[in-house]
């Protein structure tokens, strides 16, 4: 048996280990009160593993500066550093869900799961958008109930 194989279990395990042992730290902490949010930088040391899961980070921010509800934390922008076992990224936590919903933007309002995407593919829109610009009066009203617009 080659020695890879033989010895890929415990790879695993040890991985799982390290993913447990990532320490967060968060740097340049600005509390912003015009926006309604507490932002930073966020250093993730996570030695021997590929990557944390934002939400492993979102909880252990949580727990971290008391927050209750888990969508007020947003983590993006995070790139790896050379050779591996640090990341760093942007991380703001909102005082409240409204707050959030009127300052951040909108695709990162989707990817929460607070904002709604437009349904149909972007082209499809665009080709109802210029045949209804050709109709006028009921065959237009006609036209947008039937497309859902």
């Amino acid at each position: 048996i080659p020695k890879t194989e033989r010895h890929a279990p415990e790879l695993i395990a040890n991985m799982s280990d390290a993913a447990k042992a990532c320490t967060i730290r968060t740097k340049k902490f600005i509390t912003n009160p015009l926006l309604g949010r507490r932002q930073f930088v966020v250093e993730v040391l996570h030695p021997g593993v590929a990557g944390i899961p934002k939400t492993e980070m979102r909880e252990k921010l949580a727990k971290l500066y008391k927050v209750s509800d888990l969508n007020t934390i947003v983590l993006f922008g995070f790139k790896l550093a050379f050779g591996g076992g640090r990341s760093t990224g942007f991380g703001m936590i909102y005082d409240s869900t409204t707050v959030q919903k009127r300052f951040e933007p909108r695709h990162r309002l989707i990817k929460a799961g607070l904002g709604k995407a437009k349904e149909g593919a972007r082209k499809q829109r665009k080709e109802l958008k210029n045949r209804l610009k050709k109709l006028r009066g009921m065959a237009l009203v006609k036209a947008r109930k039937g497309s859902g617009n």
